[in-house]
């Protein structure tokens, strides 16, 4: 069901000192940051050749990230993005095999500008996992 990974999220404090390790320690492409008011972050994509990390900063006071970060002052991997081709037929399946779909369990328009799920951590490892639709 799922494809490539699309990307790893780091949740950070700080984006711009975030930015500055991936571009000048790294010498990795960063993309300007990206508000996303709608999920309560901002965030800035690194460009790598097979995938993305994604940083992100909450963006207001009722950021859904806030808690994490203040929990994570120095930052840490928030979640992973797989990329399938159906979001809905992915999620009905999921949803049939018992698994959690966080939110109302339908699909918002992500910083990609694609449908996006997320899938709760207890059913996955412990692990976030977002869905994107490609």
């Amino acid at each position: 069901m799922i494809g490539r990974l699309n990307h790893v999220a780091i949740a950070v404090r700080d984006l711009d000192a975030a930015c500055a390790v991936y571009r000048d320690t790294l010498g990795a492409t960063v993309q300007p940051p990206l508000p996303q008011p709608e999920h309560g972050v901002t965030v800035v994509f690194v460009e790598l050749p097979n995938s993305k990390i994604e940083l992100m900063s909450p963006l207001g006071e009722d950021s859904p990230i806030a808690a994490f970060v203040e929990r994570n002052p120095g930052g840490g991997i928030h979640h992973v993005c797989y990329e399938v081709d159906d979001i809905l037929a992915a999620r009905d399946k999921l949803k049939a095999e018992g698994a959690r779909v966080l939110g109302t369990g339908e699909p918002k328009i992500g910083a990609h500008g694609k449908p996006v799920l997320f899938l709760h951590p207890k059913d996955f490892l412990g692990t976030l996992v977002e869905l994107e639709q490609v």
